[in-house]
Protein backbone atom coordinates (compact mmCIF):
# COMPACT_ATOMS: atom_id res chain seq x y z
CA UNK A 1 0.00 0.00 0.00
CA UNK A 2 1.46 3.38 -0.79
CA UNK A 3 1.77 6.08 2.05
CA UNK A 4 -0.97 9.24 1.97
CA UNK A 5 1.77 11.77 0.95
CA UNK A 6 2.38 9.54 -2.23
CA UNK A 7 -1.11 8.58 -3.23
CA UNK A 8 -2.07 11.78 -3.54
CA UNK A 9 0.93 12.75 -5.67
CA UNK A 10 0.14 10.13 -8.13
CA UNK A 11 -3.56 11.25 -8.12
CA UNK A 12 -2.93 14.89 -8.98
CA UNK A 13 -3.78 15.75 -12.89
CA UNK A 14 -0.79 16.80 -13.84
CA UNK A 15 -1.78 16.52 -17.47
CA UNK A 16 -4.22 19.31 -17.07
CA UNK A 17 -2.31 21.38 -14.92
CA UNK A 18 0.57 21.57 -16.97
CA UNK A 19 -0.46 20.95 -20.76
CA UNK A 20 -3.31 23.74 -20.28
CA UNK A 21 -2.12 26.44 -22.83
CA UNK A 22 -3.77 28.81 -25.07
CA UNK A 23 -1.69 26.83 -27.61
CA UNK A 24 -2.60 23.40 -29.68
CA UNK A 25 0.27 21.74 -29.39
CA UNK A 26 2.27 21.02 -26.37
CA UNK A 27 5.90 23.15 -26.11
CA UNK A 28 8.81 21.24 -26.11
CA UNK A 29 9.53 22.68 -22.52
CA UNK A 30 6.14 21.08 -21.15
CA UNK A 31 7.12 17.76 -22.72
CA UNK A 32 10.71 18.35 -20.72
CA UNK A 33 8.27 19.04 -17.69
CA UNK A 34 5.82 15.65 -18.05
CA UNK A 35 8.90 14.19 -18.57
CA UNK A 36 10.78 14.99 -15.40
CA UNK A 37 7.01 14.50 -13.52
CA UNK A 38 7.06 10.82 -14.68
CA UNK A 39 10.38 10.39 -13.49
CA UNK A 40 9.98 11.55 -10.03
CA UNK A 41 6.84 9.91 -10.06
CA UNK A 42 8.07 6.70 -10.39
CA UNK A 43 11.40 7.26 -8.79
CA UNK A 44 8.93 7.78 -5.52
CA UNK A 45 6.88 4.73 -6.15
CA UNK A 46 10.20 2.43 -6.48
CA UNK A 47 11.67 3.62 -3.60
CA UNK A 48 8.79 2.85 -1.49
CA UNK A 49 8.63 -0.73 -2.86
CA UNK A 50 12.68 -1.88 -2.64
CA UNK A 51 14.02 0.83 -0.21
CA UNK A 52 14.15 -0.33 3.83
CA UNK A 53 11.36 2.22 5.36
CA UNK A 54 11.47 2.38 9.49
CA UNK A 55 8.19 2.51 9.92
CA UNK A 56 7.00 -0.01 8.40
CA UNK A 57 9.47 -2.68 10.79
CA UNK A 58 10.31 -1.61 14.40
CA UNK A 59 14.20 -1.91 15.32
CA UNK A 60 15.99 -4.90 16.97
CA UNK A 61 17.57 -3.97 20.49
CA UNK A 62 19.89 -6.37 22.46
CA UNK A 63 19.77 -4.94 25.76
CA UNK A 64 17.33 -2.51 26.27
CA UNK A 65 13.73 -3.16 28.59
CA UNK A 66 10.78 -5.03 26.73
CA UNK A 67 8.92 -2.55 24.95
CA UNK A 68 6.11 -2.49 22.30
CA UNK A 69 8.11 -0.24 20.01
CA UNK A 70 11.03 -2.49 19.27
CA UNK A 71 12.03 -6.31 19.04
CA UNK A 72 14.07 -8.36 21.65
CA UNK A 73 15.80 -11.11 20.84
CA UNK A 74 14.64 -14.40 22.70
CA UNK A 75 16.12 -18.32 22.91
CA UNK A 76 14.00 -21.05 22.54
CA UNK A 77 13.88 -23.81 25.48
CA UNK A 78 12.21 -26.30 24.35
CA UNK A 79 9.24 -27.21 21.11
CA UNK A 80 7.26 -29.82 22.44
CA UNK A 81 4.22 -31.72 20.53
CA UNK A 82 0.81 -30.96 21.99
CA UNK A 83 -1.63 -32.30 19.61
CA UNK A 84 -2.69 -32.36 15.85
CA UNK A 85 -0.60 -29.22 14.39
CA UNK A 86 -0.24 -27.78 17.71
CA UNK A 87 3.23 -27.33 20.22
CA UNK A 88 4.24 -25.32 23.56
CA UNK A 89 7.11 -23.47 22.80
CA UNK A 90 8.48 -22.19 25.65
CA UNK A 91 11.17 -18.96 25.33
CA UNK A 92 13.11 -17.52 27.55
CA UNK A 93 13.86 -13.29 27.72
CA UNK A 94 17.99 -12.56 28.63
CA UNK A 95 18.07 -11.59 32.82
CA UNK A 96 19.35 -8.21 32.10
CA UNK A 97 16.50 -7.48 29.91
CA UNK A 98 13.75 -9.07 32.29
CA UNK A 99 15.41 -6.86 35.31
CA UNK A 100 15.46 -3.55 33.58
CA UNK A 101 11.89 -4.13 32.57
CA UNK A 102 9.11 -2.54 34.20
CA UNK A 103 6.66 -4.96 36.03
CA UNK A 104 3.44 -2.74 35.56
CA UNK A 105 3.69 -3.33 31.65
CA UNK A 106 2.74 -6.88 32.33
CA UNK A 107 -1.73 -6.72 32.48
CA UNK A 108 -3.63 -9.45 33.75
CA UNK A 109 -3.95 -10.50 29.90
CA UNK A 110 -1.06 -9.39 27.62
CA UNK A 111 0.11 -10.24 24.58
CA UNK A 112 3.51 -10.27 22.03
CA UNK A 113 4.43 -9.80 18.62
CA UNK A 114 6.54 -12.63 17.43
CA UNK A 115 8.24 -11.90 14.01
CA UNK A 116 8.94 -14.42 11.16
CA UNK A 117 12.38 -13.08 10.44
CA UNK A 118 12.53 -14.81 6.94
CA UNK A 119 9.30 -13.06 5.61
CA UNK A 120 9.72 -10.13 7.95
CA UNK A 121 5.99 -10.90 8.98
CA UNK A 122 4.42 -10.65 12.93
CA UNK A 123 1.63 -12.23 14.41
CA UNK A 124 0.24 -11.44 18.24
CA UNK A 125 0.95 -14.49 20.34
CA UNK A 126 -0.43 -14.69 24.03
CA UNK A 127 1.90 -16.09 27.20
CA UNK A 128 0.23 -18.93 28.83
CA UNK A 129 1.41 -18.59 31.84
CA UNK A 130 2.34 -14.05 31.28
CA UNK A 131 5.80 -14.60 32.43
CA UNK A 132 8.10 -16.10 35.38
CA UNK A 133 10.96 -14.70 37.79
CA UNK A 134 13.03 -16.41 34.81
CA UNK A 135 12.12 -14.85 32.02
CA UNK A 136 9.92 -18.34 30.98
CA UNK A 137 7.28 -17.65 28.67
CA UNK A 138 5.13 -20.74 27.21
CA UNK A 139 2.75 -20.26 24.30
CA UNK A 140 0.48 -22.44 22.86
CA UNK A 141 1.05 -22.52 18.70
CA UNK A 142 -1.09 -23.95 16.02
CA UNK A 143 0.07 -24.71 12.55
CA UNK A 144 -2.07 -23.24 9.90
CA UNK A 145 -2.04 -24.03 6.33
CA UNK A 146 -1.74 -20.26 5.71
CA UNK A 147 -0.53 -18.97 9.14
CA UNK A 148 3.03 -17.96 8.16
CA UNK A 149 4.44 -17.20 11.73
CA UNK A 150 2.94 -20.40 13.22
CA UNK A 151 4.12 -22.82 10.50
CA UNK A 152 7.77 -20.49 11.14
CA UNK A 153 7.76 -21.29 14.56
CA UNK A 154 7.01 -25.28 14.50
CA UNK A 155 10.42 -25.28 12.82
CA UNK A 156 12.50 -23.48 15.74
CA UNK A 157 14.71 -25.70 17.75
CA UNK A 158 16.04 -24.92 21.48
CA UNK A 159 18.93 -23.05 21.19
CA UNK A 160 17.62 -21.03 18.32
CA UNK A 161 16.37 -17.21 18.55
CA UNK A 162 13.51 -15.30 17.45
CA UNK A 163 12.16 -11.75 18.53
CA UNK A 164 9.27 -10.57 19.83
CA UNK A 165 8.02 -6.91 20.56
CA UNK A 166 5.45 -6.14 23.68
CA UNK A 167 3.80 -6.74 26.18
CA UNK A 168 1.36 -5.19 24.80
CA UNK A 169 -2.52 -4.98 26.54
CA UNK A 170 -5.11 -7.28 25.79
CA UNK A 171 -8.03 -6.31 28.23
CA UNK A 172 -7.22 -4.86 31.49
CA UNK A 173 -8.75 -6.20 34.58
CA UNK A 174 -10.19 -4.05 37.37
CA UNK A 175 -10.20 -5.53 40.85
CA UNK A 176 -13.88 -5.95 42.45
CA UNK A 177 -16.12 -4.97 39.74
CA UNK A 178 -17.43 -7.90 38.65
CA UNK A 179 -19.96 -10.72 40.21
CA UNK A 180 -18.57 -12.83 37.28
CA UNK A 181 -16.22 -13.15 34.58
CA UNK A 182 -17.34 -15.56 31.53
CA UNK A 183 -14.73 -16.46 29.20
CA UNK A 184 -15.72 -18.37 25.91
CA UNK A 185 -13.08 -19.46 23.89
CA UNK A 186 -12.14 -21.79 20.88
CA UNK A 187 -8.85 -23.23 19.66
CA UNK A 188 -6.19 -21.23 20.20
CA UNK A 189 -8.02 -18.62 21.52
CA UNK A 190 -8.28 -20.39 25.03
CA UNK A 191 -4.48 -18.56 25.11
CA UNK A 192 -5.42 -15.60 26.72
CA UNK A 193 -7.85 -16.96 29.74
CA UNK A 194 -5.20 -19.39 30.62
CA UNK A 195 -2.95 -16.69 31.41
CA UNK A 196 -5.88 -14.62 32.93
CA UNK A 197 -7.02 -18.07 34.99
CA UNK A 198 -3.31 -18.98 35.71
CA UNK A 199 -2.98 -15.87 37.51
CA UNK A 200 -6.04 -15.76 39.63
CA UNK A 201 -4.98 -19.09 40.77
CA UNK A 202 -1.65 -18.12 41.70
CA UNK A 203 -2.91 -14.91 43.51
CA UNK A 204 -6.12 -15.97 45.71
CA UNK A 205 -6.71 -12.26 46.61
CA UNK A 206 -6.72 -11.12 43.30
CA UNK A 207 -10.69 -10.33 43.92
CA UNK A 208 -11.76 -13.11 45.90
CA UNK A 209 -15.47 -12.43 45.25
CA UNK A 210 -15.44 -13.22 41.96
CA UNK A 211 -16.16 -15.98 39.86
CA UNK A 212 -14.80 -17.07 36.77
CA UNK A 213 -16.78 -19.37 34.16
CA UNK A 214 -14.17 -21.11 31.28
CA UNK A 215 -16.81 -22.16 28.27
CA UNK A 216 -13.54 -23.60 25.80
CA UNK A 217 -14.86 -25.57 22.46
CA UNK A 218 -12.69 -27.30 19.99
CA UNK A 219 -13.88 -29.66 16.80
CA UNK A 220 -12.22 -33.29 18.55
CA UNK A 221 -11.24 -33.88 21.90
CA UNK A 222 -7.64 -34.36 20.89
CA UNK A 223 -7.59 -30.64 19.67
CA UNK A 224 -8.73 -29.40 22.89
CA UNK A 225 -5.68 -27.78 25.01
CA UNK A 226 -2.79 -30.80 25.90
CA UNK A 227 -3.17 -31.73 29.88
CA UNK A 228 -0.46 -30.19 30.66
CA UNK A 229 -2.92 -26.88 30.31
CA UNK A 230 -6.31 -28.37 30.95
CA UNK A 231 -6.21 -30.49 33.90
CA UNK A 232 -4.67 -27.86 36.45
CA UNK A 233 -7.68 -25.80 35.95
CA UNK A 234 -10.03 -28.42 36.03
CA UNK A 235 -8.03 -29.54 39.02
CA UNK A 236 -8.75 -26.01 40.71
CA UNK A 237 -12.60 -26.23 39.80
CA UNK A 238 -12.89 -29.00 41.03
CA UNK A 239 -11.97 -28.02 44.78
CA UNK A 240 -13.02 -24.28 44.57
CA UNK A 241 -16.34 -24.39 42.62
CA UNK A 242 -16.97 -21.60 44.19
CA UNK A 243 -14.19 -19.59 42.30
CA UNK A 244 -13.98 -21.39 38.58
CA UNK A 245 -15.65 -23.15 36.62
CA UNK A 246 -14.62 -25.14 33.61
CA UNK A 247 -17.10 -26.43 30.90
CA UNK A 248 -15.57 -28.25 27.89
CA UNK A 249 -17.06 -28.56 24.20
CA UNK A 250 -16.39 -30.81 21.21
CA UNK A 251 -18.02 -31.08 17.99
CA UNK A 252 -17.90 -35.25 17.85
CA UNK A 253 -16.66 -37.05 20.49
CA UNK A 254 -14.18 -40.16 20.58
CA UNK A 255 -16.16 -41.78 23.46
CA UNK A 256 -14.62 -39.75 26.63
CA UNK A 257 -16.75 -39.90 29.39
CA UNK A 258 -15.39 -36.39 31.03
CA UNK A 259 -18.47 -34.77 33.29
CA UNK A 260 -17.70 -31.87 31.43
CA UNK A 261 -17.15 -32.13 28.24
CA UNK A 262 -20.15 -32.03 26.00
CA UNK A 263 -20.95 -32.97 21.96
CA UNK A 264 -21.91 -29.48 20.92
CA UNK A 265 -21.20 -26.12 19.93
CA UNK A 266 -21.63 -23.30 22.76
CA UNK A 267 -24.68 -21.57 22.15
CA UNK A 268 -27.17 -19.55 24.08
CA UNK A 269 -28.58 -22.45 25.88
CA UNK A 270 -25.11 -23.92 26.88
CA UNK A 271 -24.01 -20.46 27.93
CA UNK A 272 -27.15 -20.06 30.24
CA UNK A 273 -27.09 -23.51 31.62
CA UNK A 274 -23.61 -22.99 32.70
CA UNK A 275 -24.63 -19.72 34.49
CA UNK A 276 -27.46 -21.28 36.21
CA UNK A 277 -29.84 -19.44 33.81
CA UNK A 278 -31.72 -22.49 33.04
CA UNK A 279 -33.73 -23.83 35.69
CA UNK A 280 -36.57 -26.87 35.98
CA UNK A 281 -39.99 -26.02 36.89
CA UNK A 282 -41.45 -27.93 39.56
CA UNK A 283 -44.37 -29.21 37.12
CA UNK A 284 -43.73 -32.17 34.70
CA UNK A 285 -43.95 -29.68 31.79
CA UNK A 286 -41.07 -27.86 33.09
CA UNK A 287 -39.20 -30.49 33.36
CA UNK A 288 -39.45 -31.31 29.36
CA UNK A 289 -39.18 -27.55 28.47
CA UNK A 290 -36.74 -25.28 30.55
CA UNK A 291 -37.74 -22.34 31.89
CA UNK A 292 -35.26 -19.33 31.33
CA UNK A 293 -35.16 -16.81 34.06
CA UNK A 294 -35.60 -13.16 33.39
CA UNK A 295 -32.58 -11.72 31.36
CA UNK A 296 -32.01 -8.88 33.22
CA UNK A 297 -29.69 -10.18 36.11
CA UNK A 298 -28.62 -8.71 39.46
CA UNK A 299 -25.50 -10.20 39.00
CA UNK A 300 -22.55 -7.97 37.53
CA UNK A 301 -21.08 -10.27 34.07
CA UNK A 302 -18.78 -9.64 31.54
CA UNK A 303 -18.32 -11.95 28.72
CA UNK A 304 -14.93 -12.48 26.88
CA UNK A 305 -14.89 -13.79 23.83
CA UNK A 306 -11.77 -15.61 21.92
CA UNK A 307 -11.69 -17.69 19.27
CA UNK A 308 -11.70 -17.99 15.39
CA UNK A 309 -13.78 -15.45 13.61
CA UNK A 310 -16.66 -17.81 12.54
CA UNK A 311 -16.91 -18.59 16.34
CA UNK A 312 -17.09 -15.00 17.65
CA UNK A 313 -19.37 -14.09 14.97
CA UNK A 314 -22.12 -16.51 16.35
CA UNK A 315 -20.74 -16.28 20.07
CA UNK A 316 -21.30 -12.63 19.90
CA UNK A 317 -21.68 -10.64 16.87
CA UNK A 318 -18.94 -9.54 14.06
CA UNK A 319 -16.53 -7.10 14.74
CA UNK A 320 -16.90 -3.65 13.64
CA UNK A 321 -15.03 -1.41 11.48
CA UNK A 322 -11.03 -1.42 11.58
CA UNK A 323 -11.53 -4.12 14.10
CA UNK A 324 -13.64 -2.85 16.56
CA UNK A 325 -15.92 -3.90 19.42
CA UNK A 326 -19.01 -3.59 16.95
CA UNK A 327 -22.65 -4.61 17.87
CA UNK A 328 -23.18 -7.63 20.29
CA UNK A 329 -24.79 -10.01 18.41
CA UNK A 330 -25.05 -13.99 18.16
CA UNK A 331 -26.05 -15.54 21.41
CA UNK A 332 -24.85 -13.03 23.48
CA UNK A 333 -26.81 -10.64 21.46
CA UNK A 334 -30.17 -12.83 22.11
CA UNK A 335 -29.60 -12.61 26.20
CA UNK A 336 -29.44 -8.88 25.89
CA UNK A 337 -26.47 -8.06 26.65
CA UNK A 338 -24.85 -4.65 26.40
CA UNK A 339 -21.89 -3.50 24.77
CA UNK A 340 -20.15 -2.24 28.23
CA UNK A 341 -20.99 -6.50 28.87
CA UNK A 342 -19.21 -8.06 25.90
CA UNK A 343 -15.55 -7.60 25.33
CA UNK A 344 -14.14 -9.51 21.78
CA UNK A 345 -10.59 -9.95 22.26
Amino acid sequence: MLSPCLRRGLSRPISRRVLSTSAGKPSRSNKRVVSAVAAFTAAGVAAYVFLPDPTRSAPTLKNAPLSPRYFTPVTVVSNEESGPDTKVLTLTVPPEVLAASDPNGFHTIWSVFIKDDDIQVERPYTPLYGIDDKGHMVFWIKKYPRGEVGRWLHTKAPGEKIEFRGPLATWDWKNDTWDEVVLISGGTGFAPFHQLLSTVISNPTMSPSTRFTLLHSSKRPEELPPPSLLQPLIDYAEKHPERVNVDLFVDASDGSAASNLHVKRIDRSAIESALGLIKPTPSWWGWLWKQREPQASPKRRVFLVCGPEAMINAIAGPYGRNLSQGQVGGALGEMGLKPSEVYKL
